[in-house]
């Protein structure tokens, strides 16, 4: 009797143990590469083949490095990730016919972008769309060739937003480089340094005519250039998100028209900054506010600015 019940004891200790465990543990980092396999377990010894695979199986909060140069496949992102490549490595994403390459619906998630090559052949529709996220920073990234946006940031929710991109280039996109928006009353506050917006129909737009939540944009030590559009817009209307648009230390030259506002509420600051060879230097639409801290370079070789003059500001 005492030993059925010792039996029965340890029965019920090992059930307890084993429905408490995992049935699979995820890997805080796993590995991608062009000999790898979606079926391997995306460890550095037997990677996968696609960030796809390798995102299906990661912790949140975990990393997904490369390991060669290849192409990885188009990916969505709903949780907390890293997706990275090593100095010399190309991680590259091949855009579908009408795709999408890399989508961001990560909730209060912190994504990390770096390292990666987005390739849109002419055919495919974005390069990066975000839709929430508390967190995403881009870092050493090229998009180009889309039909549609380099990079999509739309505020959806009601929480802060915050996006930072850095060392990276978006060219050669049909619609924009860059286009950020507000959609409700979530705020987005963005920071770009060191980046191109080069060849795009417009280079960077911000546009909070669409939400409520303050729409804050700072550019600094970047280029655009060559965009058949605008190189730096800025849009909002009454009642809709304050938009501000800040430069600092930025080349605006070879666009359709260097930097416009438009709309009440939309702001563009520029300061330390040189404005030349565009067809139109600059646009101040209806409502909208161009301000410069005057201490800019704009040169004879641009067009006649349309809108009236420039706003002045002082520093302190």
């Amino acid at each position: 009797m005492i030993r059925s019940k010792f039996i029965v004891a340890i029965g019920l200790a090992l059930v307890a143990v084993l429905s408490a465990a995992p049935a699979q543990a995820q890997r805080d980092r796993v590995f991608v590469a062009s000999y790898g396999n979606d079926s391997n377990p995306c460890t550095f010894g037997s990677p996968c083949k696609t960030f796809q695979g390798a995102y299906n199986v990661v912790a949140v909060g975990g990393e997904v490095t490369a390991i060669d140069s290849a192409g990885f496949g188009q990916l969505v992102i709903d949780h907390s990730v890293t997706i990275t490549s090593p100095d010399g490595v190309e991680a590259g994403i091949a855009i579908s016919l009408g795709g999408t390459g890399i989508v961001v619906h990560a909730g209060t998630g912190v994504v990390v972008l770096r390292g990666l090559t987005l390739d849109g052949a002419g055919q495919g529709l974005d390069g990066i769309s975000v839709s929430s996220g508390q967190s995403v920073t881009i870092e050493n990234c090229v998009v180009h060739d889309v039909t549609g946006v380099g990079l999509a940031v739309g505020s959806s929710g009601t929480a802060q937003q915050t996006l930072t991109v850095s060392n990276s280039y978006f060219n050669d996109n049909g619609n924009a480089g860059v286009d950020l928006r507000t959609l409700s009353a979530g705020e987005l506050t963005a920071s770009f340094d060191r980046t191109g917006f080069s060849g795009n129909g417009a280079g960077l737009k911000v546009e909070g005519q669409n939400g409520t939540g303050a729409l804050t944009v700072a550019v600094t030590d970047s280029v655009a250039a060559n965009n058949s559009g605008s190189g730096f817009y800025v849009q909002s209307t009454t009642g809709a998100s304050v938009s501000n648009l800040s430069l600092t230390h930025t080349q605006i030259a070879g666009n359709g028209t260097g930097i416009e506002a438009t709309g009440a509420g939309g702001m563009l600051w520029f300061a330390r900054s040189t404005v030349t060879g565009n067809a139109t230097a600059y646009v101040r639409g209806t409502s909208g506010a161009l301000i410069s801290y005057g201490d800019n370079y704009m040169a004879a070789a641009n067009g006649a600015g349309l809108g009236g003059p420039l706003g002045t500001a002082t520093t302190n």
